[in-house]
Parts: structure tokens; sequence; C-alpha cells
């Protein structure tokens, strides 16, 4: 089959990672907004995606398990002895048959579905790129200096040239400010893989950078794989904190009393 562009079709998998411990919010996935569990809503909106024919969620707790099999979703129990995403989907690579295999963050339930096809449909058009990932502009407000704000700057093709959690690109006094050239994005955690680039990525050790800034994406540009940077106009409410929390469950029951 043919993509527009004359590019290969790309079949896609998406797996969810979701554990029950968490140092700020634990039991995050069973939280319930409008009558669901937070793991659901982020499942049912990867299921909106056109590119995406089959989630898994991945966990190593029963309860998880247990709520995502009652609500129709398909699960797997993965080791208790992961310590990434990365790793516990990696666990179930040998059954993920497809060309794509896209990790969603199971705290992201406003994720943008359309950010999900694009990320597949840039890795048809540039098949150079090895991984995709997504950005937007740093949001009105929010603190660039904040390392809990990943920051990416990309190249004139949309491939990232580097991830930090400090504030970058840098400034010489008296040059153009960052903002002035569209500096910098908001790196959102959703990433889609070829295959044989996540067996790579997998398999290597953390190099040095990803140990100093305490980002895997960094192993990837270490090993010299290709990073294309899907943007969109704004990151997704996350959930980490317990007031994130509340916020999406005032968005989400404020929808359902209409």
């Amino acid at each position: 089959m043919t993509a527009s562009g004359g590019s290969s079709t790309l079949s896609a998998v998406a797996v969810i990672p979701a554990r029950f411990k968490s140092s700020r919010l634990p039991g995050k996935p069973l939280m319930e907004a409008g009558g669901r569990p937070l793991i659901e809503h982020v499942w049912r909106r990867v299921r909106e995606a056109s590119r995406i024919g089959r989630i898994l969620i991945a966990t190593d707790d029963a309860r998880i398990a247990e709520a995502v099999s009652a609500f129709g979703g398909e699960v797997r129990m993965t080791s208790e002895a992961h310590q990434t995403g990365s790793d516990r989907i990696g666990e179930l690579l040998p059954e993920l048959e497809a060309d794509v295999i896209l990790n969603v963050q199971g705290d992201e339930p406003e994720i943008d579905p359309a950010v999900l096809d694009g990320m597949v449909a840039s890795l048809e058009s540039d098949p150079e790129i090895g991984v995709s990932t997504a950005a937007c502009p740093f949001p009105e407000g929010a603190d660039p200096t904040d390392p809990n704000g990943v920051k990416v700057v990309t190249d004139g093709r949309g491939r990232a040239l580097y991830f930090s959690r400090a504030p970058i690109p840098g400034r010489k006094p008296g040059t153009k400010t960052s903002g002035d050239m569209g500096w910098p994005l908001l790196h959102l955690g959703v990433y889609a893989f070829r295959r044989a680039e996540l067996e790579t990525f997998l398999a290597a050790e953390q190099g040095a950078l990803e140990q100093i800034e305490s980002l895997e994406q960094l192993r990837l540009l270490e090993l010299g794989i290709a990073i294309g940077v899907v943007t969109c106009a704004q990151a997704p409410a996350g959930v980490d904190t317990p007031g994130e929390f509340e916020a999406f469950r005032a968005r989400v029951e404020g929808l359902v009393g209409r």
C-alpha cells in the first residue's frame, strides 16, 4: 500500500504503560472522573486516532489489569522491575506485529489523536527518521527555566537537535532572543518508534547525556537515530498532581453534566 507522497503505509500499534505506584499521585490510573478511571480516558483518546490499529495497556498491577478488562481494553501484565515505560513496552515487543510502536503515557487523558496520527505520518514521509515525537510552543506564562518542562530545538527539516531540562538555546547578550526565533519548544513525552530503532534503543546502555539530563530520548540522539518532531498548537493537560487531576475531573464532569 502507498501513502500520500508515494511512501509506504505503516501499520501502528500503541502501548500505554500504566503503573499503580506514583510518588506524587499513587493509584493515578484508577482515579475516576466522569465515572471512568483515568486509564480509560487515555485509552479512549488513543482509540480516536485513525492510524492506530491496536492498543495495548501494559501494567504490573492486577487492579489496573482488572479495570482495563472491565471497560473492554486489551491489557498485558508486565514485570515490576521495569524502570521506564519504554522498558515495559520492550517486554511486549515480540507480540507487537506492527511497523511502528507508539509509547503513549498513561497520564495524558487529553492527548490529541491527530498528533498521534501525525507522528505515524511523519515516519512515512521521511524514511530517514527512526523515531517521531511531538512538541508545541512554550505556553505563555510558563517558566522555561523549570527543569520539569523539557525543551527541544529542531533543525530546518523539523528534526530534533537537542533536548534539555535547561533553557535552550542559550543567548549571547546583544543577539536575538529565543522568543524571536520561536524557541523554545516544549517537548511532549509521546513517541512513535520504528521497530528496528526501538530494538536498538532498548538494547543500548544509557549514554552520558542521558545520564546527565535524565532524558531517555537523548540516548536516541547519542546512537545517531534521527528524531522527527511534529509540532502542535498546545500541550495536552497531563495529570501528575492532585490539583491537575481535580482540574481534569472538573472539565470531564462539566461536559457530562451538559
